[in-house]
């Protein structure tokens, strides 16, 4: 388990890192525009194992996906000219958004018919969805049951007694106090929302 201190000097260094770390398959602990986050390639089936295993969580729950464009998302998720007015009121931003998936899309860690994405609101993870050009599942940083957190000191210690290490931590301090994003499903014809 590397440890990258992230600062002003060195985001697009360690931007450059973490894109060639996730092309390898590697799984990231990293700063979001909400909690600390666990990251890898969503289109990488190994990769999204393993943030399973990360993580101690159930394969039967479906991961949230980060993208950086709508253009992006809708490679993924069938959006309608409403839906899409929601996402470009919303997004970048902390909110994230059930559509429906399309059945053609290879990505992993998804519902079979449903897929949750969110673009960020965060400089450095923009930058690496920029540099990538592919969706990264992207999850709080905790291991399942555990609370996600803003305080690097906190996520390292839940991850220290893991089995399953993360590849790489990106260490950006404490983040602003906050909470993971809210949850919206817009597949059904309100708009209901699951998690705030």
């Amino acid at each position: 388990m590397k440890l990258i201190s992230l600062t002003q000097k060195n985001i697009q260094t360690t931007v450059q890192t973490s894109a060639e770390a996730i092309r390898r398959g590697n799984v990231l602990i990293v700063p979001t525009d909400t909690v600390y986050g666990i990251i890898a390639n969503a289109l990488d089936e190994k990769a999204v194992k393993k943030v399973y295993l990360i993580k101690e969580r159930d394969t039967a729950k479906p991961l949230p996906i980060f993208v950086k464009h709508i253009a992006m998302a809708k490679k993924y998720a069938a959006i309608s000219a409403r839906q899409e007015k929601f996402l470009e009121e919303n997004w970048p931003g902390k909110v994230t958004v059930i559509l429906a998936r399309k059945s053609a899309a290879k990505i992993f860690g998804t519902a079979d018919n449903t897929i949750a994405m969110r673009i960020p609101f965060y400089h450095f993870i923009n930058s690496l969805l920029d540099t990538l050009g592919l969706p990264l599942c992207g999850t709080s940083a905790n291991v399942s049951g555990l609370p996600a957190s803003t305080k690097i000191d906190d996520v390292i210690a839940q991850f220290q007694r893991s089995r399953d290490l993360p590849d790489i931590i990106i260490n950006a301090g404490d983040l602003p106090e906050s909470k993971p994003s809210t949850i919206v499903d817009l597949t059904k014809k309100e708009t209901a929302v699951i998690r705030n």
